[in-house]
This record gives structure tokens, sequence and C-alpha cells, in this order.
């Protein structure tokens, strides 16, 4: 008997079972129900969704989609061949909607039109065909799948040639540095002002491609329960050493040629409280004609307080300084309560003297520890000045039993200092808390979200540039001030901001070197607070806080997401850029908290006169909570025993309102804002001229729900961390949330190499020249940053090209 006669002998209900075409036929039906089951659920919701968009003004499409899908899902169940024909009408007027709407931008069609047409070609094959009493194979079918196959391949791999790297094309090295110092990187940024240049070249455009890991460092594990990491420092190269500290404040000196530990000092700091563990960098000194033990230093300050000076050939501390080696910055702030008051920035050094502010936790409470700026003898480390915002003419300690005044406005950042002019820039934020001012002194309003320069022998202020009057939005100037010089003798300051506004300076009298206008910003205050009518806008220098969100850029990976994303706009107050907040209903703030442009600041190419700036392009969802409605919802402020109150409502307490702040994301945790959402940028510092600007990352190690699409899609991500620059004409950066570290083309923004590393580089970098090899290396602390969702890391990594 042949198999198939075999076969035939079965009763029908073993041949539903086992007959291979029955079997199909189960599954056929199985996914064709599937189908139309999605079908009609994504269309009922859109319906919904739709119906509640367009009766808050927007956009009706949605609506008429989710009624259109109903329709056809309606008609598929009901196996009715006008299903397809409806549906792929629908889809040609949605492209054209689409169009109309966005135009060819390939990020703002994708949400639009993918999801659908992906729906639309299900209904192309046999299975559904044959569902609805057509016959199986479509005509032209032939032609048709290979042909999406092809755009499918094609799309893809164009995104990942976009991020492709090209190969090496010389091995021949640059030169060596002109003279030893040259090849040192002797401050946070490299110079006191924070330029961020090298003028090492042996890496060049040509033979970038080349460079390889040379060595790696862990500074060990430093954490553990609810307490995170964000290992950010910016090592220093002195002679035969490398210096870096740990975010709990240990002081590491390596081998810059092989990354070996010499000494690692550990000052036990009290990290109770202190929810954020980091420290950016150590200060470099070496005390004019002294020798032997402590005529070479390294200074610190710590998370709990302490300022700390260390031999920088030995790591044992200068028992001279201070109290048996260190200083005691709660000084004269009063009660500090756990977690409060900390240092996480290198102090300046100008003229013999340390410079330092303090870190003060964003919103919790008036009357925070002061954010008085304080300066002491390098050498002893005793008191020289303070600069308190509450009594600015006043540059000597409290009287016994008084303190400091008591919420004035911060410095946080690093900052900057002229040797020669003999002034120490700061960047100051806000009086606390951020959000509601009605209770500022004029004195705070004057030097808040500003860059003073202070007189490093007095602490006289010189000059003080504002750049966010009565700054109500969290826009504190987070970026070291950048000192540069120019033809003619200009003597310039830039000073970046979290608004995407640059501000181009003459850092011997704060005189803008470029216009700055005050603009009309929104009105329309709560109760008991106060707005500035106008704002420093910088006329002359692109903004980089991104395009202003309107509904029609409302992003999302489908429909679904992306109406919701339009429906929170339509709900949300939005006005512009510094529209304020409200307690009836939520504020778009734009740019959002993160920046524009946070600590990473910017790098000049000095020999090319141009400014290289990493940004962010997110808005903020923000809201002020009366004070009934906080204290029914127990939003307290955070203290060390109540760990859990950070990263929830601000408290506030002690003004009239809370504040819930929060990134604008959709619930898929992706930002409502189209794509992208980080960008690198040359700007020429004699024009303001924009030369390139280019999206900085790929998706690889981001995506919804905070997964990792693994795709690296170079979309521009969000990112945190600085650049540096080198007289060849190369550009290192990591910064986003990728896990990547990058070499870029100054002259072009071409990516030229890229490394693979174990968390974000959110850091600055650093490159320094090596005796023992005579080789130029890059090296930068990969570790990740919990706010960025980049990924947790103790590593340090240095890069090389290989030895002849």
């Amino acid at each position: 008997m042949s198999r198939t006669g075999w076969l035939n002998n079965f009763r029908p209900e073993f041949a539903l079972t086992f007959h291979p075409e029955t079997q199909g036929g189960d599954m056929r039906r199985l996914f064709n129900h599937a189908f139309l089951v999605l079908l009609g659920a994504t269309g009922g919701t859109l319906t919904v969704l739709g119906a509640q968009l367009a009766l808050l003004g927007g956009s009706p499409w949605y609506l008429l989609s989710g009624l259109v899908m109903l329709v056809c899902a309606v008609l598929g169940w009901r196996r009715d061949a006008k299903s397809a024909l409806l549906y792929w009408v629908f889809l040609g007027v949605n492209l054209c909607w689409a169009l109309w709407e966005c135009g060819l931008d390939g990020w703002a069609l994708a949400p639009r039109i993918a999801m659908p047409t992906v729906m639309g070609l299900y209904m192309l094959t046999g299975w559904y065909r044959r569902h609805v009493g057509q016959q199986a194979a479509l005509p032209g079918g032939g032609l048709l799948w290979p042909g999406l196959a092809v755009i499918g391949i094609a799309g893809i791999g164009a995104a990942f040639w976009a991020d492709r790297t090209p190969a090496a094309t010389s091995t021949a090295w640059g030169p060596p540095p002109a003279a030893s110092e040259e090849g040192d990187w002797i401050a946070y940024g490299n110079d006191r002002g924070g330029s961020r240049y090298s003028p090492l070249g042996q890496i060049t455009p040509a033979n970038v491609g080349n460079l390889k890991p040379v060595w790696s460092y862990h500074t060990g594990k430093l954490t553990s329960g609810k307490q995170g990491t964000a290992f950010q420092t910016n090592p220093l190269k002195i002679g035969d050493r490398l210096f870096i500290c740990a975010g709990n404040n240990d002081v590491i000196a390596l081998d810059p040629e092989t990354g070996r530990q010499l000494w690692r000092h550990s000052p036990r700091t009290n990290l109770e409280g202190v929810y954020g563990l980091v420290c950016r960098g150590v200060t470099y000194y070496r005390v004019p004609g002294a020798t032997g033990t402590c005529s070479e230093r390294i200074y610190t300050a710590t998370l709990d307080a302490r300022l700390l000076a260390l031999d920088a050939a030995t790591g044992q501390s200068c028992g001279a300084f201070g109290q048996n080696g260190q200083v005691d910055l709660t000084k004269g702030l009063g009660s500090v309560e756990k977690g409060y008051y900390f240092v996480t920035s290198p102090p300046a050094l100008v003229r013999g003297r340390l410079v330092v502010g303090g870190w003060i936790i964003d919103g919790q409470r008036t009357q925070e520890p002061s954010g008085v700026i304080r300066a002491f003898d390098a050498v002893s480390g005793e008191f020289s000045w303070a600069f308190d915002i509450g009594r600015p003419d006043d540059h000597g300690s409290p009287e016994p039993g008084a303190t400091f005044t008591r919420g004035t406005p911060n410095s946080w950042a690093p900052m900057s200092s002229d040797e020669a002019l003999g002034l120490v820039y700061v960047p100051t934020g806000n009086a606390t808390p951020d959000y509601f001012g009605g209770h500022r002194t004029a004195l705070d309003d004057r030097y808040s979200s500003a860059v003073v320069a202070l007189d490093a022998q007095t602490g006289a202020v010189r000059w003080s540039f504002q750049t966010t009057h009565h700054d109500l939005w969290d826009y504190d100037v987070a970026a070291q001030p950048t000192l540069f010089d120019l033809p003619g003798g200009i003597h310039g300051l830039v000073q970046p901001t979290k608004r995407g506004q640059i501000f181009v300076l003459d850092r011997m009298t704060g005189k803008p070197l470029l216009p700055v206008m005050e603009r009309a910003v929104p009105r329309g205050a709560v109760a008991g607070e106060r707005l500035s009518p106008t704002q420093p806008f910088s006329a002359a220098m692109p903004s980089f806080g991104g395009p202003a969100p309107t509904e029609k850029s409302m992003w999302g990976l489908t429909p679904i997401d992306q109406a919701l994303c339009r429906i929170r706009f339509r709900q949300a107050r939005f006005e512009g850029e510094m529209t304020p907040l409200s307690t009836d209903r939520f504020t778009i703030t734009w740019p959002g908290y993160l920046g524009g442009i946070d600590w990473g600041g910017v790098s000049v190419d000095v020999r090319r006169g141009l400014m290289i700036v990493n940004n962010n392009q997110v808005a903020n969802y923000n809201r002020l909570i009366s004070r009934a409605e906080a204290d029914r919802r127990g939003i307290k402020p955070m203290n060390a025993a109540h760990m859990s109150n950070v990263g929830g409502p601000a408290a506030q307490q002690g003004v009239p309102y809370a504040a819930q702040i929060a990134p604008f994301l959709s619930p898929l945790a992706i930002p409502c804002q189209q794509p992208p959402y980080g960008r690198i940028n040359a700007v020429d510092l004699r024009t303001g001229k924009l030369v390139w600007s280019r999206t900085l990352g790929s998706s690889r190690d981001s995506g919804p729900l905070a997964l990792p699409s693994l795709v690296p899609i170079p979309m521009g991500v969000p990112n945190i961390g600085g650049s540096l620059t080198t007289s060849s004409g190369l550009t290192f950066i990591g910064a986003t949330q990728e896990h990547v570290f990058r070499a870029l083309a100054t002259e072009s923004g071409q990516v030229l190499w890229k490394a693979r590393l174990p968390a974000g580089g959110n850091a600055s970098p650093t490159t320094y020249w090596s005796r023992p090899s005579g080789r130029q290396f890059v090296v930068i602390a990969a570790g990740g940053h919990a706010a960025m969702l980049s990924g947790t890391s103790d590593e340090l990594i240095a890069y090389a090209l290989p030895t002849k």
C-alpha cells in the first residue's frame, strides 16, 4: 500500500490531528484569528485614545485610524475580502497624511507607518488571502516578497553602516611633544581654564584606527544597598604618575605606562546618607621652592566634607596641612544633616589658594546648608576668604555661634582660574529649593545660575554674569567655564548652560564678546511666586536645547504610544522655553534638567578655533504640588534614614509647593520627543557659526522599558560627560548611554574609531605622553551612570597605538 493510501485509512478525527495539510490549516486559522484580535485591539485602543486626543484639540487621524482598523477586523472575522482592500486604501491615505505632517523625516515617519504597514503586509500572505476566500498566490507576489526582503535588509544594513567606522589608513606616527610638560594633563580639563585640549599629535586621523586597549585598572566594588556609584574621574598625569579618585574618595596613583598601582590612599569617607558616590577629579600643586615630602601635592575634597592634602610621591597625608592633613569644610555651616552637603568636583587652584564650593542636595527644604565659596592656603590649609552670597562684602569667617548664610546658591561644578589675572570663575546654582523662588532674597537672585569672577586674593566679586534670571527650572550652571584666547589679545570665557545657551564673555570684564539679548518669556506664575519678564539669549551662537516640542514631534515606537505622548503634550502647559510650573496640570520644561549641556562642558581646539559641544535634546514633564496634597501623599525631605525619598517628588519643605519632576517619557520609557536625543557639534569661536552637527551614540544599549535593543541604530542618545581635542585634529568622547568610546575628526565630525566599553564612559577622557614607550595614551573612566541607565563598572581603560 502506498504511503498516501495508508494515511487515507485513518478516521477523520485522526486525520485532523496528523494530516499535514489539515494541521497547517489549524495553524493558519490560529494565526489569522490572532492577527484579527490584534488588529481589533489596536483599532479599539486607537479609537479611544484618538477620541481623547481630538477632544483636546489634537489630530483626529488617530481616531479615524482606529475606526478603520476596527471595521477591517470585523470584516476579516466575517471572512470578507473587502477587509484587505479597505485596509490598503487606508495605508495609502495614512502615508499621504504622514508625509503631509512630517515630510521625509525617517524618524518621524517610522511610528506613523511601520506598524500599520506590517499589519497590511500580513493581509497579503497566502494564509490571510485563503481566509477571506481569495487565491493563495498574490498576483506579482513572486517579485513583491523578495523585493520587501531586499528593502528590509538594505534598511537594517544602512543603520549598521551609518555607525560603522573606517579602517586605519596609515601606520605613520605623529610627532612627539615639543617639551615634556606638553605631554602631561595637569588639571581637570588639562589646564586651569578647562580647555580639554592637548598639543599631542602622535595619534592622528590617519592612524587612530590602529588604537588598541593597552591596560585597565579596577578601583574595586565600592557600594552596597541603595547607594550608587558614578566613576567620573578625569585623570591627571604629572611626570611618571597618573592620579585618579574613586567614588568613595580613595585617591590612587598609577604607572601611566602599565596601569600598575603605585599607591592608594583611603580617607575612610563616611558615606552615611550619601546616595551617589562621585569624585570627578583631584588637584595637583608643586609648592614653590619646596623639596622633599609634600613638595608636590594632590588635593581632594570628600563626600563627608573634608579637604585633604597628600604627598604626590607616596600618598601619605601632609600633616602640616590643616589639622593632621585635612580641613573640616563643615566649619561655619552650622547644622549639616547627613547627605545634604558634600564636594564632588576638584578644588580650583589659583595663586597658591585652593577654592572649593559644595554640592547641596536638590529640592528638599529651605535653609539647607550654605552654598558659600571658600579659599584655603594650599600649603598650610589656613582659611583665606569666603564668598557668602548672603553677605557678599564680608569675606571672613562667621562670628562664634554664627554661620554662613543658609540656603544660598551653591557651586558644585568644576571651577576655572586664570593665574595671570588672579581670578577664579565660579559657576553657581540656585538658592534652595529649585522650583519655587518666592522666598529668595535679592542677593540670591543676583548671583544664582551665573558665572561669578572672584578675586583670588580677597574673594571680592570682580564681575558676575547671570545665565538665567530667577531660575525656577533647575538650570543651575553645571559646566566648567572654559577659558580661551583669540588673536588680538582677546581673553575669552565660554559658559555652556543646561538651557543650551552658550555665552561668550570677556573674562577680564564679564562683558559679552558675542551679542546677548533679553527676550520676553511666558508669564503666569503660581500664587506667591514672581517671574522675570525676560531671559538672556546668546543671539550669535547656536542653541543646543534641541527643537521645541510640538504635537507633531511627539514620538513612539507605534501609533499607540505616539498617541499617548500627543495626549500628554496636549494636556500639559507649554508656551515655549521657560514656561513656569503650575499646580493644575503638568508643564513641559524644555530643555530638561539634563540639558542642553551638563557638567561635561565643552572642549576647545585651540589650533583650529573650534568648540566641540555635546548636547541633549530631552524635555521634562513637571508639576508643582500644593502643600496640602504633598502632606496627604506623605512627601517628606530626604534624610539618611529615608533614602527611598531620593528620586521621588521633591518635598521643598518651607515653601507652599512640593514638585514632581521627571523626564518626558512614553509608557515604554522612551522620550516622547522624536530622535535624536543627543548630538555632538562644532562651532567656530570667532564667528559663532555652526560648522557641523552629528548624532551621538546608537540604540545598542538602550531601548523600550529600559532594555537594551542590541541594534546599533545611530539615533543619537542621551549623554553626560566631556570630550577632549588634540592638535592632530581628533576629538575623543564617551559620554553616551551606549557603552562606546569614540574618536571623531574635529574638522568634520566623522567617526574614525570606536571601542566597546564595559559601561558608559560618562566621564571626561584624558590624553598624555608616556616616556618609557614614547607613546601617546588616551584613558577614560568607564563607570556608567545609574540615572543614565548606562550600566555600572569600576574600570579605567587606557588606549595607545601598538609599539613600533
